[in-house]
């Protein structure tokens, strides 16, 4: 079973990170590996990664006209790959050696159509002590309260953009991502590409997503990403998405509504309990941090009610 890989970038800003993405790929435990490179309109982007990777066997390099969207780079990717199986990955994420082998075990063992797995954090700045375990999905690892639980494997809803897979023609079935409700677009924060079509791969197919939580990447926190301000404008967005998906695919926000009850019912108890037995200045810190990054995702979501209905 071939897997291809495919990995985006749209300038030379982090390229740095690029390669060491696209080495990962290409350092996997499993022998049949294709990596699909999709430079997203920057032909500066295609030109140094064909200098750095073009005479390397299993390497596809696609070229977009104009900046398209990660949405549409995935999806021009998914067309070129030649695998049985193609896996997302971002250019600010690293591998695991054994990802791919863990992603085909899930195809081959349990039959799956669609697979992925954990993301975890790699601090680049170094790790916050404000910021709750509950919100990690605003910097792209997997939270605490993910469907199912984070170190339980099985069937879930959908995994995170940089951890999942698809069989391929399953993938060019559904139609790929829908690039019109949302997906990174330059600076764009508008999210929920992978939730929308895996809604639709529920409705077609009535499966989800196999994850395998030994399935690990990691995602590169880099000093923006724990900034304040950004992660409550992120929250914004991730609120004003949800809405988006709740307008644009109404089965696909069940789970939503269940992480808030695990929130408010069981989490934030906990954490008031935790602060109590042993006050500490972190724990206080996330808790007050909880209250606001719920409430931001709030107002984003109030703010898609008030522009969708």
């Amino acid at each position: 079973m071939r897997v291809s890989v495919v990995l985006c970038a749209h300038t030379m800003d982090r390229y740095d990170a690029v390669v060491e993405a696209a080495e990962s790929a290409l350092a996997q435990t499993y022998d049949d590996v294709e990596l699909v490179f999709v430079s997203d309109g920057d032909p500066a982007v295609a030109d140094q990664f064909e200098s750095d990777f073009g005479d390397r066997e299993g390497v596809v390099v696609h070229r977009n006209d104009e900046n398209r969207g990660l949405l549409v780079s995935r999806n021009n990717g998914a067309e070129v790959a030649s695998g049985e199986v193609v896996a997302f990955i971002d250019d600010d994420a690293v591998a695991d050696p054994k990802w791919v082998e863990r992603l085909v075990a899930a195809y081959e063992d349990h039959d799956a159509i669609a697979a992925g797995g954990k993301m975890t954090p790699m601090w680049v700045a170094g790790k916050p002590d404000f910021l709750p375990e509950e919100f990690y999905y605003l910097i792209g690892v997997t939270h605490r309260g993910f469907e199912g639980g984070a170190d339980e494997p099985g069937e879930v809803r959908n995994t995170n953009g940089s951890n999942i897979s698809f069989r391929r023609e399953v993938f060019l079935d559904l139609g790929g991502f829908e690039p019109d409700i949302g997906g990174r677009k330059g600076d764009n924060n508008l999210q929920g590409g992978e939730t929308e079509l895996c809604a639709r791969l529920r409705d077609e197919y009535g499966r989800g997503v196999y994850y395998d939580p030994e399935a690990v990447v990691a995602h590169k926190v880099f000093a923006y990403r724990t900034d304040p301000y950004w992660l409550l404008d992120r929250a914004f967005w991730q609120g004003y998405s949800k809405r988006g998906m709740a307008k644009f695919a109404p089965e696909s926000s069940g789970e939503e509504w269940s992480f808030l009850g695990r929130l408010l019912g069981e989490y934030v108890p906990d954490r008031l309990r935790g602060l109590v037995s042993d006050p500490e200045a972190a724990k206080a810190k996330q808790l007050v941090w909880l209250f606001l990054l719920t409430g931001a995702v709030g107002v984003g979501y109030l703010y898609g009610v008030y522009e969708w209905g």
